[in-house]
């Protein structure tokens, strides 16, 4: 029997783990078993809360996919998170509190209970550690997908990202151009695939397909990704509205040399017992 939470951050749902002083022993079976939405619980990913490896961090948190991969990242996961920290009572409100993700350490505030603003880091445009096959590092890259030349911005937000301007595509492209690029061969880890509406300066749209994961209500470290790549482009302001399907998170980004801020809501659906086989 396994206790869990389930909660969500626009829509991208979590089960949420309490591994602090129980390690974890879930395999790519049980957790794909876990994630199945018919005979499971279902989720977007995994989310385990452990003892730190990293001293200067409260937490660890492990994130995994619904396909058992490991995920380096995950924006909305993280504020998730901090909110089931607050609850449980290992974190208050106003608070600064370091957590250790795979990718490293981000540094969370409760500005509400169910709302959390997150210091991502900075944004990583090197092609080597994103991992993105490039000569060189530029602005724009030129994919070829099945055939079509598609235009990209590509990052690191702890995870790989693909940022695709919508309007640059044929109407319906969208839907076959996220899973073809997430799993594009010059993209070594897979990527995440952002594909981005602007509406101004400081307001745009995007749908994200994730990999390990498809097509989601929310990707926080999609709408922290899609921010930096259109900021280094000189095309959106230091502070942007990010419109997914499941509502609006609110990224700033000052630019290089600064870390980029995500926030926005978590919430608490349910609490559960798994009943394993």
């Amino acid at each position: 029997m396994l206790a869990f939470s389930k909660m969500h951050g626009l829509g991208n749902d979590f089960v949420v783990l309490d591994c602090r002083h129980t390690p974890f022993t879930l395999n790519e079976d049980a957790i794909r078993a876990l994630a199945h939405r018919r005979t499971g619980v279902g989720f977007d990913q995994l989310l385990s809360i452990e003892p730190p490896r990293d001293p200067s961090c409260a937490y660890y948190y492990g994130i995994w996919n619904p396909d058992g991969s490991r995920s380096g990242q995950c924006g909305n996961g993280v504020r998730c998170v901090a909110a089931w920290l607050h609850r449980a009572g290992a974190l208050a409100l106003g608070e600064d509190v370091r957590l250790e993700s795979p990718s490293g350490p981000v540094t969370v505030r409760l500005l509400a209970a169910d709302r959390v603003t997150v210091d991502m880091g900075e944004p990583v445009f090197e092609p080597a550690r994103i991992p993105f096959a490039a000569a060189s590092q530029a602005d724009r890259y030129v994919l070829d997908v099945g055939g079509a030349r598609v235009d990209i911005g590509a990052v690191s937000m702890g995870n790989p990202h693909a940022v695709v301007m919508a309007a640059s595509l044929p109407p319906g492209a969208i839907e076959q151009l996220g899973p073809a690029i997430t799993r594009h061969p010059r993209f070594a880890a897979g990527a995440n695939t952002g594909f981005v509406e602007p509406h101004d300066r400081s307001h745009i749209g995007l749908r994200v397909h994730e990999r390990g994961a498809g097509w989601t209500l929310a990707c926080g470290t999609g709408a922290c990704a899609a921010v930096a790549v259109l900021r280094q482009r000189d095309e959106v302001d230091e502070h942007v509205r990010v419109d997914l399907p499941g509502g609006p998170l609110d990224i700033a980004w000052a630019g290089p040399g600064a870390p980029l801020w995500m926030t926005g809501p978590a919430a608490f659906a349910f609490e559960g017992q798994w009943l394993a086989d």
